[in-house]
């Protein structure tokens, strides 16, 4: 019976852990806390569902000026659907500046596409560069009215 308990306890104990992570989130990296986290919530990119737009093209998003720099991106849609985003501008001051948006960029780009929107996660240790990313991808989703 004691056996019973502690089997159901633990199993119990394992599927709350298990439900509280977030599948796609992108993998933490050795950065240190240099950047401290935004508590904004990002934009979500259309309130219709998924491929009732048909808007086609590439669109510019608007500069987004962050505390390490200009962040502006460009989303080009087909049919109303996100097929590629391209950085335009990015923080690169220095060589940390450079090494966090080659690492967060590509992974922000990836987590827009999967979402075919902007309401995606930061990357960690790039917070602000996350948030501006967001914001330039959500301006250039408005001007194409998807």
């Amino acid at each position: 019976m004691r056996r019973a308990v502690l089997v159901t306890v633990g199993t119990s104990g394992l599927i709350v852990v298990l439900l509280s992570l977030k599948p796609h989130q992108v993998p933490g990296t050795a950065e240190g806390p240099t950047r401290p986290a935004v508590t904004t919530s990002p934009h979500t990119a259309a309130s219709a569902p998924p491929g009732t737009h048909t808007a086609s093209g590439t669109f510019t998003g608007d500069p987004v000026d962050t505390q390490y720099g200009t962040v502006q991106v460009s989303a080009t849609l087909v049919r109303g659907k996100l097929t590629a985003v391209r950085v335009l501008q990015a923080p690169d001051e220095n060589g940390r500046d450079q090494q966090l948006a080659a690492y967060a960029m590509p992974r922000l780009t990836q987590e827009a596409l999967g979402a075919q929107s902007a309401h995606i996660d930061s990357v960690s240790g790039a917070s602000y560069t996350s948030q501006g990313y967001m914001q330039s991808l959500q301006s250039a989703l408005d001007k194409s009215g998807a």
